[in-house]
Order: structure tokens, then C-alpha cells, then sequence
């Protein structure tokens, strides 16, 4: 009888009782479905199941960009079939990404013709210029008759890609950790480790860890002075995942750092980061075609022509690339300026605001001159609070902010510190609230104080290192 009135009940829903089963069981997550559903259902069942994972707008952590406009959701769409790898195919949209490298071959100072690509980051972009410095480290060295098997590379405290890197195609990984007063590779600290060896250094415009600006100037001296003593060449490949899409419009007096410097043979960025465009893109240019050694290049037909192709991803969407050309035209330069210069000034005043902290030492207050639109803070010595940066990154995480705390490297291990990133879309507004919290945030816990604390891994949130 209860059989039946449940049948009863059911028949009289029409569509809504084919979505019954949806609603009331788990989706599936071990075993493959074996029947259709309903697509609308799963689409808002998925929508709310994401809603757990937080609001972008208040992920201070991230450097990618959590904003596009209308236009680039449409070109999205619009290219979401198109294979980018498939020059032949999409002969048009292979022309878009040679027109990007051609205007970043020109913001970025090279001087002759362009050559460059698309990656699907920053991460395989630096991978592309890394690989490229070994293979020519390599020739040199067979020219010249001595060993190729224990090639290694420079570099400050970098970000894990680097780490890959070294490890993927094994390079000894020679990283210059931090020390007080010492937060960025120095030029003296470079040359003690390089040798011939060396495939290159890595200077970083945008340190992860403090977002400071590396001192590539001087570190390309330095190897100038180095190569007249020992007539070792040893050239530099510029992270400019960050700093490349800010210093050509926020700090264009800034030392010169790209393509300028001579012994600058590469360079990568991240286009989904301060270069503005949708996650999934990356690029990497060379000063010259002999930079580029031609055994790594592959050859494809394009319109007739010849399309070299330098990539290890292989079947990507093109939309990211479609994406950051309308980006390119759309902004200019004076929409990048003007765009990053927001995010500068914002930094500052957060910083501004967060160094009248008792206690709160600012390590970066988000100066164009400096580095890229960040806050990072520690707790100076000496002092007590009463509680962590990771307690505080805790208690802000539950207003819905991620604002990462994490130690720094080397003699600076032992320490906290706690940085916010500002990008398009972070308003004074938000700013506001954001230090509102941070405040109210501080009073709880001076007032609440624990016997234990959170470690690292408990309390702090993803910090992009």
C-alpha cells in the first residue's frame, strides 16, 4: 500500500520525477553512471556544489586573475572547439598568437625578428626557455670537448616550477635562499655559485615569495665582469611570470631587465596573471632565432608556408590566446598602466594601513619601483601578540579571505609572514573591508589567546609557492 501511494505521489510531478533520484542520492564518485540524467539538474547540482569552494574575488593568495569581461567570456565560447596545436587547421588563430609574440617582442625590447610562443603558463613557458639554455649550454660544450652530464642552474627563491625543472630534465638546481637583509639574489651571491656549468641564471621580476623585484641589471654586470676574467659566457633567462606584464607600464624607468640587456636570451610571463587574460596561458620569447636552438623546434605547414612550433603541451584550447590579443588591442598601454597603477596605489594604502600594526613589519608596500602590487608583512622580533600570522590568516579565512601565511627560505625559515596580492578587481572598497577585518580579526585574537597554535599546514591557505 505504501508502494503504491508513493507511485501515486510520484505520477503527479510530471518532470520532477525524473529528477527525484538526482535530488535525494549522491552523485555518483566511484563508479560510472550507468544511465543518462537530467543536464540541467546536474548543471545546478554542480553550480551549488562549487559554491563550496569560496569567492575568487576574496582569494588574496592567487596571482591569476579572477575577473574577465563579457567580450572575453564570448571569444571563450567562441573558440572552445578550436584545437590550438592544429596550425593547419585553425590557420587564423595561428596568425593571433604570432601577432601576440610579435607586440610582446616589442614591449619586451627585442631587437630583431620575433620568435616566441604560447604555453599553457608560465610554469611550461619557463620549462620552454629552460630547455633551450640547456640545449645550447650543451653544444657549447661538445664545440668544446669537455662533459655535458653535470649542468646546473642560478637562481634566488624560486617558485616550484623551477624546482621541476630541474628535477624533469636534471639540472642542479643551485637556489640562493634568503637571508636578513638578503631577501633577493645578489650579484655577489650569483658568482659564487656559477661555473661552466652553468646553463644560465634566473633572476625573478616578481619574487612569489615577497613579490620584490630582482636586480637583473646587476646581475647581467656582474656576469659581463665575470665572463671578461674567465671567458665563460653565461647567459640569463628573466621569470617574468609577474614583473614582465608590470614593470614595461607601472615602472618603465625601472633598470633595464629584458631584451635591453645583451646577455638577456629569454624571457616568460604568465598572460593569466598581470597580462589580464583567462587561466590557461603563458608565453616565452627568445631574443633572437639563434637562441632558439633548431633541433627543438618542430615544422609545420601554415598556409603554404613554414609554422615552427616550440611547445610541450600538445592538444590545448585557443580561446586563452584569442582572449589575451583582445586583451592586448582592447587595453594598450595606457590601459595596463592605468589598470596596474589601481593595483599599486590600492597596495600602498593597504599597506599603509597594516603598518600601524604594533608589531607589523612591512616588508614590501606594493611600490611599482619595488616590485608588483603586493603586501607582505611579517611580526617583528621581540614582539608578542599573542598570536600567529597563521592564526590570523585562520580567523580571516573565516570572513571568506584567503590571505596565505607561510615562512620565507634559508636563515628565514623559522619565520612567518603573510602576504596580500592586488589585482584588477580589488577595489578601495574591498580594501576597506578587508582591513576592517584584518582589524577586528587582530582584537579576537588578543583577547582569545590559545595554548596551542595551528601549524603551517593546518592554518594557512594555498600560497602559490
Amino acid at each position: 500500500m505504501a508502494a503504491k501511494q508513493s507511485a501515486d505521489n510520484t505520477s503527479g510531478l510530471g518532470f520532477d520525477a525524473k529528477i527525484i533520484s538526482l535530488l535525494t542520492r549522491p552523485l555518483p564518485s566511484t563508479r560510472f553512471p550507468d544511465e543518462t540524467s537530467d543536464a540541467d539538474t546536474v548543471y545546478q547540482i554542480l553550480c551549488q556544489e562549487l559554491l563550496l569552494d569560496g569567492n575568487s574575488k576574496q582569494n588574496l593568495a592567487t596571482f591569476c586573475q579572477t575577473w574577465e569581461s563579457p567580450e572575453v567570456h564570448k571569444l571563450m565560447d567562441l573558440a572552445i572547439d578550436k584545437n590550438l596545436i592544429d596550425k593547419d587547421e585553425y590557420p587564423q588563430t595561428a596568425e593571433i598568437e604570432q601577432r601576440c609574440v610579435n607586440l610582446l617582442a616589442d614591449l619586451w625590447n627585442a631587437p630583431g625578428k620575433p620568435i616566441g610562443c604560447s604555453a599553457i603558463g608560465s610554469s611550461e613557458a619557463s620549462m620552454l626557455g629552460g630547455m633551450a639554455a640547456k640545449w645550447r649550454w650543451r653544444s657549447r660544450q661538445e664545440a668544446a670537448g669537455k662533459p655535458t652530464d653535470r649542468p646546473n642552474m642560478v637562481c634566488g627563491s624560486v617558485q616550484i616550477c623551477w624546482k621541476k625543472f630541474a628535477r624533469y630534465w636534471d639540472i642542479e638546481l643551485r637556489e640562493i635562499e634568503m637571508s636578513p637583509g638578503e631577501l633577493c639574489m645578489t650579484p655577489d651571491a650569483m658568482l659564487k655559485q656559477v661555473d661552466e656549468n652553468t646553463i644560465f641564471v634566473v633572476p625573478t621580476m616578481g619574487v612569489t615569495y615577497h613579490g620584490l623585484y630582482e636586480d637583473v641589471a646587476g646581475i647581467s654586470r656582474a656576469l659581463d665582469d665575470f665572463e671578461n676574467r674567465t671567458g665563460i659566457n653565461i647567459p640569463i633567462h628573466v621569470d617574468g611570470a609577474s614583473g614582465g606584464f608590470l614593470a614595461p607600464f607601472t615602472a618603465p624607468d625601472h633598470e633595464p631587465w629584458d631584451f635591453r640587456l645583451e646577455r638577456v636570451k629569454s624571457i616568460n610571463a604568465s598572460g593569466h596573471k598581470f597580462g589580464l587574460a583567462p587561466l590557461g596561458i603563458g608565453w616565452v620569447l627568445f631574443r633572437e632565432p639563434a637562441d632558439l636552438p633548431d633541433e627543438l623546434i618542430f615544422h609545420v605547414s601554415y598556409l603554404g608556408g613554414d609554422m615552427p612550433t616550440f611547445q610541450i603541451n600538445f592538444s590545448r584550447p585557443a580561446g586563452q590566446v584569442i582572449a589575451q590579443y583582445f586583451d592586448f588591442i582592447r587595453f594598450g598601454k595606457a590601459g595596463y598602466t592605468a589598470i596596474h597603477g589601481s593595483s599599486h596605489e590600492i597596495a600602498g594604502y593597504c599597506a599603509q594601513k597594516i603598518g600601524t600594526v604594533d608589531g607589523f613589519e612591512i616588508i614590501h608596500d606594493g611600490s611599482p619601483d619595488k616590485g608588483i602590487p603586493a603586501v607582505v608583512w611579517t611580526q617583528a622580533e621581540n614582539t608578542e601578540h599573542g598570536f600567529t600570522l597563521y592564526e590570523l590568516a585562520d580567523r580571516l579565512r573565516m570572513r571568506g579571505w584567503q590571505v596565505p601565511a607561510y615562512p620565507f627560505t634559508g636563515d628565514l625559515a623559522h619565520k612567518a609572514f603573510q602576504r596580500i596580492l592586488v589585482k584588477r578587481g580589488f577595489t578601495r572598497e574591498m580594501a576597506d573591508l578587508l582591513l576592517i577585518d584584518i582589524e577586528q580579526a587582530i582584537d579576537f585574537l588578543t583577547s582569545h589567546s590559545r595554548n596551542t597554535s595551528p601549524s603551517s599546514v593546518q592554518a594557512s591557505s594555498y600560497n602559490h609557492l
